[in-house]
């Protein structure tokens, strides 16, 4: 029966392409607004293990059935699992997706260690199936402006890069922050992907790492919300900052904080022989770009092009490069790469020396300044 189901997924090859989403939760908003304005794209049903959670949610955005996991895994016009789930739970939904036969978006982290984000790439490729993670982020406007500049030349061979990632911490305004502050988060593993991910996808795959890390407190306290006051333990390092070097020769130094009160969160330069880029928030789509080039002293503002789209145009994307048989962009690979990075990067710290990035990603080709979300490609 389930290889059946992989038949019958692949066999299809117009209309939109029929989406199930696992996981009802805060996020899944963000991914149904968006899924509304794709016409490429058809969501069938939104699961949750709360079953009436993915009801309300199913009343909300007008979407025809809603039940538990089985409902999306099950449904026979689905062909992407959109994996919504609390992070300790993305390979064990994957994995029932690739069982059932269907294609796995994911949102970060691809999985929390790299033994288990193995057994999911494998299982997807023994499959023939499709695994696309967050973040998409990259695919917007202001990334993909950038990308755009550095692969034609005009920052000359791109050398180095600088990333700072600085804010007091989430603990003020979030009302449940103590699983950011735990084994799978930090600074590193909740914010992180954003700027590694845009990093690759302008050097190129990470071949080695170094890092310091600390922790100012061992406790931090609630700020907002019904546990305001309430005091939670830190277990992770809420400083750290990172070398990073790539295969192709470049470095980088990336900081990730939860320490600073000065806040910095669109801090992502890349200097080349000829100009030194800035590229916006890694963690939005949209933004211009700033350019200084090599004997100037004035910098030039660059408006950035293409779609400003939030979550969700990456599964629009692999939809697309589903019916057309063509590589999608935002590769589980390349996320499983990052997170080979970022676990690098936890060694370091402990071991006080350089880790090896055994994994590989591409960097994947720009879209064109004019793909619209919002277009009817699909017959």
């Amino acid at each position: 029966m389930k290889q059946d189901r992989r038949q019958e997924t692949a066999a299809r090859t117009g209309g939109p392409v029929g989406i199930g989403i696992i996981g009802a939760g805060v996020i899944s908003e963000q991914y149904l607004a968006s899924f509304a304005a794709f016409p490429d794209v058809a969501v069938h049903v939104i699961a949750d293990l709360f079953e009436e959670t993915a009801k309300a949610r199913a009343v909300q955005y007008g979407i025809a059935e809603s039940g538990g996991i089985d409902a999306a895994l099950n449904h026979p016009d689905v062909e992407i699992i959109v994996n919504l789930t609390p992070p300790a739970a993305h390979v064990e939904i994957g994995l029932a997706a690739i069982a059932a036969g269907r294609h796995v978006w994911s949102e970060k982290p691809f999985s929390l260690d790299l033994d288990s984000g193995r057994i999911l790439l494998q299982a997807a490729d023994n499959a023939g199936l499709r695994l696309g993670c967050a973040p998409d982020t990259f695919l917007g406007a202001g990334l993909q402006t950038g990308l755009r500049m550095i692969c034609r030349g005009d920052i000359g061979t791109p050398l180095t890069a600088l990333t700072l990632m600085q804010s007091p911490g989430p603990e003020a305004w979030h009302p449940n922050p103590a699983f950011l502050f735990q084994e799978g988060a930090g600074p590193l593993f909740d914010m992180g992907p954003y700027y590694l991910t845009a990093l690759i996808q302008a050097f190129g795959p990470i071949s080695s790492v170094a890092a310091v890390g600390s922790k100012a407190r061992s406790t931090r306290v609630i700020g907002s919300g019904p546990r305001a006051g309430e005091e939670f333990d830190v277990t992770v390092p809420t400083h750290v900052g990172a070398l990073l070097k790539f295969r192709e020769g470049a470095s980088g130094q990336s900081v990730f904080s939860f320490e600073s009160p000065l806040v910095r969160q669109s801090f992502l330069e890349i200097t080349g022989t000829e100009a030194t880029i800035s590229l916006p928030d890694p963690n939005r789509f949209d933004g211009d770009i700033r350019l200084r080039r090599a004997g100037s002293e004035e910098e030039e503002t660059v408006v950035s092009i293409g779609s400003t789209w939030g979550r969700g145009v990456g599964v629009l994307e692999m939809a697309r490069a589903i019916r057309t048989g063509s590589a999608h962009r935002a590769q589980g690979l390349a996320a499983f790469h990052v997170l080979d990075a970022m676990v690098a990067i936890s060694t370091s710290i402990g071991a006080a020396t350089f880790v090896d990035v055994a994994s590989t990603a591409a960097a994947a080709p720009p879209l064109d300044e004019d793909w619209d979300p919002t277009a009817s490609t699909l017959s």
